[in-house]
């Protein structure tokens, strides 16, 4: 349908421009769940030069992945098992976080994960996931491989710099971790709906203002600042 729009909107000389200009958006979109899914796994390690560390090298592996992907995915598509493999492992991301306990220093939920190595690889295969669903779409939208190639370069070079906007976001908005993991389950449940009953797929519209409402959410509420001797006492 998308592609029908562009062909009807603009000549063939405007096209190429154009359609690039919409991946960009649709990964800019699509993006800000994933994003606050690698910030929190990344925020797992302790150290800031360690959530740096794991997120570099993790979405460096996470592009190779991704390209392996677009160019594999006229095949992958005849594979339903692939969506119940990214489907289940999402879930099982959620179903993690929401039962990993409370502590008293810490008075919200948080993945189990703390060691850089194990870190690196969940975020590889957590963008894998997420790009189940966005590079179907992305060939919807473009035949040409090497656009979408294009469009999943800048995707993930945006995903990194949203990831480090939301590492210093989930510190300082209370419900935003709780938002970003309900949309992973959002987005896990989508996949999981594509291979039992497809009919029952919520349109990406759906998707989206569902997002939206739940992002409205986690930032509607900051967490109060730490007095100088809170801090110190957390650091002794």
């Amino acid at each position: 349908m998308l592609e029908q729009l562009i062909d009807s909107l603009v000549s063939s000389g405007a096209k190429i421009p154009l359609v690039l200009l919409i991946l960009v958006a649709l990964e800019a979109v699509l993006s800000a769940d994933n994003a606050i899914a690698l910030a929190a796994i990344a925020q797992s390690l302790e150290k800031g030069e360690q959530q740096q560390k794991a997120l570099n090298i993790g979405l460096l592996l996470a592009y190779v992945l991704r390209i392996s992907l677009i160019l594999t995915a006229t095949w992958v598509v005849k594979f339903w098992q692939f969506e119940l493999l990214g489907a289940v492992y999402l879930l099982w991301l959620v179903f993690n976080y929401f039962t990993t306990p409370e502590t008293q220093n810490e008075q919200h939920h948080h993945l189990s994960f703390s060691s850089l190595w194990q870190i690196i690889p969940l975020i590889a295969v957590t963008d894998l996931a997420f790009s189940l669903d966005s590079v179907t779409t992305a060939i919807a939208v473009a035949e040409d491989t090497w656009l979408i190639v294009v469009g999943g370069t800048i995707g993930v070079i945006t995903l990194r710099f949203l990831a480090g906007l939301f590492i210093r976001w989930l510190e300082e908005y209370t419900y935003l971790e709780d938002a970003g993991f309900i949309t992973v389950g959002f987005v896990g449940l989508r996949l999981l709906l594509k291979v039992i009953a497809p009919e029952l797929v919520p349109p990406e519209w759906v998707m989206l203002a569902l997002i939206f409402v739940l992002f409205v959410w986690g930032f509607s509420k900051r967490n109060p600042l730490e007095t100088s001797e809170d801090q110190q006492e957390i650091n002794s």
